[in-house]
């Protein structure tokens, strides 16, 4: 159980990524497709810096903690702000249990 649930925070990575990436393309603006490769790309960058186990300011504690919900977030609310109510609430929900689970079992 404990194995499967890092493959899901795992998914829930891409699908912040991915959550960032469908705003991105669906804005009604002329280079769409340059906010659709940016948006991700500034969670990687973030995510490099602050989140992953190489990272060079590395979150601890109730700093991790905040840090993972401001990124988690940002992918359900991109999802959310592009319309996908669904996915958006989805991906929520299956942050919200997940993560609970990985503090639940020191993952």
């Amino acid at each position: 159980m404990k194995a499967a649930n890092l493959g899901v925070l795992f998914l829930i990575e891409l699908g912040a990524l991915a959550g960032a990436a469908y705003w991105g393309f669906t804005r009604d603006v002329g280079a769409s497709w340059l906010l659709g490769l940016a948006a991700p790309a500034v969670l990687v960058a973030v995510w490099a810096l602050f989140g992953s186990p190489r990272a060079k300011y590395k979150a601890r504690g109730a700093g991790r903690m905040g840090f993972e919900v401001l990124w988690f977030g940002a992918g359900a609310l991109a999802l959310f702000a592009a319309g996908a109510h669904v996915w958006a609430f989805a991906l929520a929900v299956v942050c919200v249990v997940s993560k609970t689970l990985a503090v639940a079992w020191s993952q």
